[in-house]
């Protein structure tokens, strides 16, 4: 993984404040792209359960707008665009919070070595290194399991990229 630059470091706080003032929480930020394709981008979601709004995305990019024309040369190089959404349905998970937010949501988890490096025995999951399950618990360590009578859990140094998995239930139009 590449370091992120100290300015980037800044954007993130100043997302963060307006993200905040508006009554969202900043879920992640991302600087993509090059030249005249340069995008920041940001994913904000709420406390507790609800929907993002278009008001929410748009009331943080204008909070967000004023707090970088105060600090005009903060980003460097050329133009960008800045987008303001949710993190989706299928939202990637990278920090502790993202998890614990995610207990009792099914997941897709690759880790970066096989289970039995956690102490998983059982055969079905001892060479796994991909877990598509209900989270049972998270804590500031790691992210737990309970699959048929089998508990592990991951900790998050070991976890190489994780998303909800987004599932229809019976009855819910498509």
């Amino acid at each position: 993984m590449s370091e992120t630059p100290s300015w980037m470091e800044k954007v993130e706080q100043i997302a963060n404040q307006a993200a905040i003032q508006e009554g969202c929480l900043l879920y992640d930020i991302e600087f993509v792209g090059a030249g005249k394709g340069r995008v920041l981008r940001l994913f904000i979601d709420r406390e507790e359960e609800g929907a993002i709004s278009i008001d929410d995305c748009s009331n943080v990019s204008k909070a967000l707008n004023v707090f970088l024309e105060q600090n005009e040369d903060l980003i460097p190089g050329a133009a960008y665009a800045l987008e303001v959404s949710s993190p989706g349905l299928e939202r990637h998970l990278t920090k502790p919070w993202h998890f614990k937010k995610a207990v009792g949501k099914k997941v897709y988890l690759k880790t970066t070595k096989a289970l039995e490096s956690v102490g998983v025995q059982d055969k079905k999951w001892k060479a796994a290194k991909t877990v598509e399950e209900f989270i049972s618990s998270a804590d500031d360590e790691g992210v737990g399991f309970d699959v048929d009578n089998v508990k592990f859990k991951i900790p998050y140094e070991m976890i190489d990229r994780a998303k909800v998995l987004f599932e229809m239930t019976k009855g819910q139009k498509k």
